[in-house]
Order: C-alpha cells, then structure tokens, then sequence
C-alpha cells in the first residue's frame, strides 16, 4: 500500500489499484482527490473535511463516502452518497479492510459542543485517528501511526503518551497544518526525543510503501 501524506489531515492511501482518500480539508491540497474511489473523513470540523471540494469531485467521478452522522450537517448534497461508520465497525473501503474506532472527538474546552470522531485503521497497518487519542486496543501492533502534534484541544504530555500507548513501529506527524517553521522545530525535536519510536514529519506530497 502506497501512502501520500498531504498537508495537515489529509492521507491518500493507494491498494491494488484503489485510492482511498482520508480528511480532505481545507488546508489540503484539492487534488488529493483526484481519482478517489473512496473517501473517509473522521468528523465535521472543516480542517478535515472540505464539502465544496467533496462535492466538485463527486461531480466529476462517484466513490464511496464514509464517516460519521453528524457529516450530514456539512456535506450538503454529498450526505446523500454519505455510509454512516460507527466505532467498533469494520468494513471495506474501495476493497481496502477498515476498522473504526473512538467515536468522540478530543475536547477542546468544556464550553464547546465534543463532536462525533472515528479513526480509521487500514488494513490493519496504518492508523489515522482523526482529532482523539484512542488507542486501538485490539491490534497486536499498529505498523504506522499518524498522530496529531498539534491543535486547540492538544497537549505535548498527552500525544506523547498515546504514541507510547500504540507503540507503532513509526510514527508520522498529522495535524500540523497550524504551524510555522518555529513551531516545526521545536515539535520536531521534543516528539523524536520522546515518542519512544521512530518519528518523522512528512512534506506535503510525501509517499511511502507500508
């Protein structure tokens, strides 16, 4: 499985000739979705999920949309193709195996409604966990672990631990697009002192093999 990784949130995952697209938000690149024949967005907020962008290239070639109810709210005329995922669920996406996890979103403060989040784990080797730290208890290892470094609702102490609690065999930055070169620097430096495994900040447009 190829993966590009695209700026902030947003994955292109590439199996057997299917594209999987995950978060294509607004500080991503549109064409991440370029020949998608499925797309899993993780929750609402629309740094993981632009809804004009879905719907243009919806337009332009049908695939399979997959994510949470609460989509519905913000993907105007794409809720329509929308499968609802629930957490604890497994599923194809584009013939890729996935398994959903979490269900909430991280809070950000309590005076802000906590939104619907699933992570997704794909083919049982790469985990995206969208905006939470929910450790997927029932695998034996996670290959590749996408953490998100930085947000409103993030603390250094608590992505550090989750990368420890999944004890991937690498991890990648997710969830960076809120940064500046300072930021980079700093973050870049304390997570590969302290993830206690391999870690690694990817340029958008990056790719990989898993």
């Amino acid at each position: 499985m190829q993966v590009t990784k695209y700026a902030h949130s947003c994955l292109r995952l590439e199996h057997d000739g299917a594209v999987v697209v995950v978060d294509p938000g607004v500080y991503s690149e549109p064409e991440a979705l370029d020949g998608a024949d499925a797309v899993l967005i993780t929750h609402e907020h629309p740094d993981h999920v632009n809804a004009e962008a879905v719907n243009r290239a919806l337009e332009r070639r049908p695939f399979s949309l997959h994510g949470p109810a609460s989509l519905t709210k913000v993907l105007g005329d794409a809720a329509e193709a929308l499968t609802v995922v629930e957490p604890g669920q497994s599923f194809t996406a584009a013939g890729v195996p996935v398994r959903a996890y979490g269900g909430r979103h991280a809070v950000i403060h309590p005076e802000i409604p906590v939104v619907e989040n699933v992570g997704y784990l794909f083919n049982d080797v790469v985990y995206h966990p969208g905006d939470s730290l929910v450790v997927p208890a029932d695998v034996q290892q996670v290959d590749t672990l996408f953490a998100p470094i930085h947000a409103p609702w993030s603390k250094f102490s608590e992505v550090v631990d989750f990368v420890r609690a999944v004890a991937p065999r690498r991890a990648f930055a997710l969830h960076d697009g809120l940064l500046n070169d300072n930021g980079f620097k700093v973050l870049d430096r304390q997570y590969k002192a302290h993830c206690g495994t391999e870690y690694q900040r990817l340029e958008p447009g990056s790719r990989f093999v898993v």
